[in-house]
């Protein structure tokens, strides 16, 4: 699994339902509506960085597969998490949200779901 690189958010389904069920203030829902982000993903062995850039922020995250860690959701809010590495597959759980990250061909495809909300984001490498 190498998830290493420069990727193009193409595709996102149900991201207004998403960001709203996890609390995200109204206007994040709004400036993030009609924005694919650009994602880097730096990894090296179990430790990664995870960057989304937009025309309106850049969101850094860090962490290592199996310890817990700190991240910032979408509107900068602090969570707590550990990721978990199954089949390929990197899995993020928060107290919030559930995150599964995996690359199919050449897509990666992140499936986020809270409470009965799932959001789907797909990307092809830049």
């Amino acid at each position: 699994m190498d998830f290493s690189g420069t990727w193009k958010v193409y595709s996102e389904e149900n991201l207004d339902e998403f960001l709203k069920i996890i609390g995200a203030p109204e206007i994040v829902v709004k400036m993030r509506k009609d924005v694919k982000p650009v994602i880097v993903i730096e990894q090296k062995g179990k430790d990664f960085t995870y960057t989304m850039k937009t025309p309106f922020f850049s969101r850094v995250n860090s962490f290592t597969i199996g310890k817990e860690s700190e991240i910032s959701s979408v509107d900068g809010r602090k969570l707590k998490c550990t990721v978990r590495e199954e089949n390929g597959k990197l899995i993020c759980e928060t107290d919030r949200f559930t995150c599964v990250r995996e690359i199919q061909g050449d897509e990666m495809i992140e499936t986020a779901t809270a409470g009965s909300v799932t959001f789907i984001s797909r990307s092809k490498r830049a």
